[in-house]
């Protein structure tokens, strides 16, 4: 959320609230957004920031491009973020390579984790061009965080980066929502499985890797550690009815979430052919008995 400015901190402040509310049904961490770093202007955004990490901020996130002097925002934050040990993420388009490369330069080496997003602009970029940026950012050790469900306000045209050849450079490539019903985005949803299912669908990941993105991958670009379905390990589960991974991808209308061990969300979906007449219209081979998905297995 907008921190500093205009914005002071009342956003955070509900965020934290809401934080608190939810507890036990789910984390929220709370990202510190300024828009200003340097300069005189960008004092009041340096004050706020700090505010807001004692506050309880867990992640400094903003655009370096909307400073006068992005490299000099990038600098501040990534001090901001060595200091009081957080995560960075940086929202960059991503359509000029060398500006890419420059800010995973700069977070090389730094001990949180650094989150480049959307960088929906690679994909308009020649694949030659793209290649040597992958190799940078690979380099850097960043994770690229690609919104295949669109909504971020940060970027002039919506896309996902080419995520296979990201991947294959050895990028660490995560997938998240960049809007929850805003006005960026007033039907996004949030949901893991469908950013999961159109990597699987339109950029050509296999439904393990595409899996991965909103998984084991976005956890460690979260900083949480992994988890197995094994004793001992915490309960961190979504369970849904499908026939295998790509099933579950593409049907995954009924489900359970355990968060910390207990069943804090059922969704369940029936589907009834309702007679032969009714199928045949339908284009079905036959009769369909009704189908309760009443919440699916682990």
């Amino acid at each position: 959320m907008r921190v500093g400015g205009a914005h002071g901190l009342g956003a955070l402040e509900g965020v934290l609230a809401a934080r608190r509310s939810l507890r036990g049904f789910t984390d929220l961490t709370a990202v510190a957004v300024p828009r200003l770093l340097t300069g005189v202007a960008g004092a009041d955004g340096l004050a706020t920031l700090r505010d807001a990490l004692e506050m309880g901020a867990g992640v400094i996130g903003g655009h370096p491009g909307l400073d006068p002097d992005p490299a000099g925002w990038t600098a501040a934050a990534l001090d901001l973020a060595a200091t009081h040990d957080r995560p960075l993420d940086l929202h960059t388009d991503g359509d000029d390579p060398d500006r890419l490369a420059r800010l995973a330069a700069m977070a090389d080496g730094l001990h949180q984790a650094v989150c480049l997003s959307p960088c929906a602009g690679l994909s308009r970029l020649p694949a030659d061009e793209v290649a040597r940026t992958a190799d940078r950012l690979a380099a850097a050790a960043v994770t690229v965080v690609c919104l295949p469900q669109g909504g971020c306000s940060g970027t002039r045209r919506r896309g996902t980066p080419p995520v296979r050849l990201l991947r294959a450079a050895g990028v660490r490539v995560a997938a998240g929502s960049g809007a929850l019903r805003d006005r960026f985005d007033p039907v996004g949803r949030g949901d893991p499985l469908e950013a999961a299912y159109l990597l699987a669908s339109q950029q050509g990941l296999s439904p393990e890797q595409a899996y991965d993105a909103v998984s084991g991958a976005a956890r460690a670009a979260l900083g949480l550690p992994g988890v197995r379905v094994e004793a001992g390990f915490p309960a961190e589960l979504l369970a849904v009815r499908g026939d295998g991974l790509a099933g579950a991808l593409s049907l995954a209308y009924s489900r359970i979430v355990v968060h910390r061990g207990r069943v804090v969300a059922r969704t369940s979906a029936v589907r009834e052919y309702r007679d032969s007449g009714a199928a045949a219209a339908l284009g079905l081979p036959h009769q369909g008995r009704p189908d309760s998905g009443s919440g699916g297995g682990p």
